[in-house]
């Protein structure tokens, strides 16, 4: 399952999750987000909510975690291990470059 995050929520579905969380920022108008988006789609049939958990956040809705992570480009990806940032790219990433930042 996908997740759609906002602030109210972040730090439940984020910070505390038991697995690495793979963060991706982005706005609905944005080309290249709709492609990370399809190759999430695919990812997610790959690995189970008990590998990692795929966590979108809108950008426009929510600028203040946007802004928190210094994000400046979309899409973003951000990955989270045991509540803390360990890794960042920005750009469309395929399913083999998902792995390597999860350490899958």
């Amino acid at each position: 399952m996908i997740y759609h995050v906002n602030k109210e929520n972040f730090e439940r579905a984020v910070l505390k999750s038991p697995v690495p969380v793979l963060v991706d920022f982005f706005a609905t108008w944005c080309g290249p987000c709709r492609m990370q988006a399809q190759i999430l789609e695919r990812y997610e049939k790959l690995h189970g909510e008990d590998e990692v958990r795929l966590v979108k956040i809108d950008c426009d809705e929510e600028q203040e975690l946007a802004g928190q992570y210094r994000v400046e480009t979309i899409p973003t990806l951000l990955v989270f291990r045991d509540g803390e940032l360990t890794e960042r790219v920005s750009g469309v990433r395929r399913e083999n470059e998902l792995d390597r930042l999860l350490g899958l």
